[in-house]
């Protein structure tokens, strides 16, 4: 893996990246170049699951499928999914290589990797772990759980269907 350095890279230089953007500063861009966050997507009625991924991560790569099915069952109803990849703008070429090959009907931010790390940390008061991890917020914007690792979408469904006492299942 050429970039398997970035991350622990990332995690090193966290330290000395400094403080986030004030609130209201956009973190990250879309593919399109456009200032844009994560809050700019959460609190418009539906959970919102992000998916923060890698090109280069072998179950991102696996998981990706999962997800972009469970935002195409969802879309219209209760749930959608956001991508945030933190490969930056020295990887950006791979991330939209990622999209294409998986044929992503969500939409993807983009991060430099440490931005996107302490973002999370920020946002969740843990320690990111790598690629994927999943942040799941509720229909109002309120962060509801953080998860490194690959999340099944079934488990995702079951916590909304619990959540909103059975309304979260798939419409």
């Amino acid at each position: 893996m050429k970039n398997g350095f970035l991350l622990p890279l990332a995690l090193l230089l966290l330290g000395l990246a400094g403080p986030l953007p004030a609130a209201g500063n956009a973190l990250f861009t879309d593919f399109n170049g456009q200032a844009r966050d994560i809050e700019d997507y959460t609190g418009q009625g539906k959970w919102l699951v992000v998916m923060i991924w890698m090109h280069d991560c072998h179950v991102c790569n696996q998981e990706v499928e999962g997800y972009a099915q469970f935002h195409e069952a969802h879309k219209d109803g209760n749930a959608t999914v956001l991508g945030l990849s933190l490969d930056g703008q020295a990887n950006q070429a791979g991330a939209e290589d990622f999209i294409e090959r998986h044929d992503l009907p969500f939409a993807n931010l983009i991060g430099e990797p440490e931005v996107v790390v302490s973002k999370y940390q920020m946002l969740s008061g843990k320690q990111f772990r790598g690629t994927p991890t999943i942040l799941l917020y509720d229909p109002q914007g309120a962060l509801r759980a953080a998860q490194a690792g690959a999340v099944p979408v079934d488990a995702i469904e079951a916590f909304i269907a619990k959540q909103t006492g059975g309304a979260g299942e798939a419409d």
